[in-house]
């Protein structure tokens, strides 16, 4: 699939506390708890959860969201296909951040184990 810049701009403005209610229901409805969801997202941004709950009640955009995050060294690991994009191949910076964070839960609701997720 080829990423368009409608497709980037579309995410930048997405507003991190209108998708995060989706993340616990993927991962709590494949038996994964909400402890596992934040410590995920904090290994892959820096934030802990009175962060995580303060960006949410600011309703920060995606982009506000990264670029107020510390990205883990081995995000770069993060390879495989999310929503149709190989995520190594992804141009944009931004939407290469929120595809890691798309995968990183993925995995984490198909029960990979939690030291293969945080590479």
């Amino acid at each position: 699939m080829k990423e368009t810049e409608k497709h980037n701009d579309r995410i930048a403005k997405m507003i991190f506390a209108s998708v995060y209610p989706h993340y616990i229901t993927k991962v709590e409805s494949k038996g994964r708890t909400l402890q596992e969801l934040h410590q995920v997202i904090e290994w892959l941004t820096g934030f802990d959860k009175n962060k995580l709950q303060q960006l949410i009640k600011e309703k920060v955009t995606f982009e506000t969201f990264f670029e107020k995050a510390k990205l883990h060294p081995n995000a770069t690991l993060i390879k495989g296909t999310i929503c149709g994009y190989k995520i190594e191949e992804i141009e944009n910076p931004l939407t290469q951040k929120a595809r890691y964070l798309d995968k990183l839960i993925d995995e984490l609701a198909k029960g990979k184990k939690m030291e293969k997720i945080l590479r």
